[in-house]
């Protein structure tokens, strides 16, 4: 790796220095312009918004910095990953995407892709250390999974596929390139929702692709062109702001979820547990290899629905969304969209709040 953590955030967070002229603003300008002074075509800079502007410019550096890759920027994280999908599939290719990773993949590959004439392959996390991927043009995974939470081995994984020819594409979602760097594992493309906790206040949609392959990105950056999937300036500002505090919060939500976990574990209402920083975990060996800890999500079941939807509605400093990765603790009963989960499945994303506070209002809400 060509630095340390604390040098890519201050890097990050000092990016645009070097450009800054006297009395230039240190934060960037919302540029919200469509159009650009353009009296000689090829001379240069921006010209049209679809594009590009120098408030995505802002943010693609600093995520270019955290990927240590070029980096595309997109108005969600889904629009990052059908780009990243339309860009190196085309018909008569097959696809593998995980059966229990974030569910509109699966539905964006089975709705669109499969009638353009792909084939989409459905495959547990887990089963991917194992997998032939002999014939397979595109391997998609996820992990740790959403919302299991199981992991795989990044680099074993990668390296099976691409030595049978496959591109491999990671969604680093739940993780942040300060977690876990699956560009370094082997992977050619890495997509993430941005939206969770790189701009972290639950206030914009946005998204990436990162990668080191120039043709493989100057195909996304063609996709978001011609597809006109294309951010907003106030939204990457937004991202922007957000990035620069990533790494302080990652560190109280991560440790704080660590506790959680531990005493979830011990809780005589609580079963089926997923953190991947416990050592009793099934993905801790793992987890230990590629990520830096064990993140901010956990996942776990109580008795039944009712019990679940009791324990969320009961805690107030659970909000109950759909979304993970804000200040915020948030949580949802994740069967009510189809997850293929227990009923009582409860996915749990730690927030930054004091964890002792957080724990007590947790255990007073599963007491009933």
């Amino acid at each position: 790796m060509t630095d340390s953590p604390d040098q890519r955030i201050a890097r990050l967070l000092h990016h645009r220095k070097a450009g800054l002229r006297q009395g230039d603003p240190v934060v960037p300008p919302i540029t919200a312009s469509a159009t650009f002074h353009l009296p000689h075509v090829q001379a240069g800079g921006h010209f049209y918004g679809r594009n590009g502007t120098p408030t995505w410019d802002a943010v693609e550096a600093q995520l270019a910095i955290l990927e240590d890759a070029e980096t595309v920027s997109f108005p969600s994280g889904m629009a990052a990953i059908a780009a990243a999908l339309f860009a190196t599939l085309k018909a008569g290719d097959r696809l593998v995407i995980p059966s229990d990773g974030y569910y509109v993949t699966r539905v964006l590959s089975e709705g669109f892709l499969k009638p353009l004439g792909v084939t989409v392959s459905p495959l547990p996390t887990r089963d991917y250390a194992t997998a032939d991927f002999t014939g397979v043009a595109v391997v998609y995974l996820e992990t740790p999974s959403n919302p299991g939470l199981d992991v795989v081995d990044i680099a074993a994984v990668a390296a099976r596929a691409r030595a049978a020819g496959a591109v491999v594409i990671a969604d680093n979602t739940t993780m942040t390139p300060l977690l876990q760097r699956p560009l370094y594992l082997g992977c050619d493309l890495v997509v993430a929702a941005d939206t969770k906790a790189p701009a972290g206040h639950s206030d914009v949609l946005f998204g990436h692709v990162a990668g080191r392959d120039a043709a493989l990105m100057a195909r996304v950056r063609d996709w978001r062109r011609m597809a006109g999937a294309i951010p907003g300036p106030f939204e990457a500002f937004l991202v922007h702001r957000g990035l620069e505090t990533l790494e302080l919060r990652l560190s109280r939500m991560c440790a704080s979820a660590q506790v959680i976990a531990e005493r979830l574990a011990a809780h005589p209402a609580v079963t089926g547990l997923r953190f991947p920083g416990l050592p009793g975990d099934a993905s801790y060996a793992v987890a230990r290899r590629q990520m830096v800890n064990g993140g901010f999500l956990i996942s776990f079941e109580l008795a039944d629905a009712a019990a679940a939807e009791g324990f969320l509605s009961r805690c107030p400093l659970i909000a109950q969304t759909t979304s993970f990765g804000g200040t915020h603790t948030a949580g949802e009963r994740r069967a009510r969209w189809g997850d293929a989960v227990a009923e009582g499945f409860v996915r749990l994303s730690v927030g930054i709040e004091p964890v002792e506070v957080l724990w007590e209002a947790m255990a007073a809400a599963l007491e009933g």
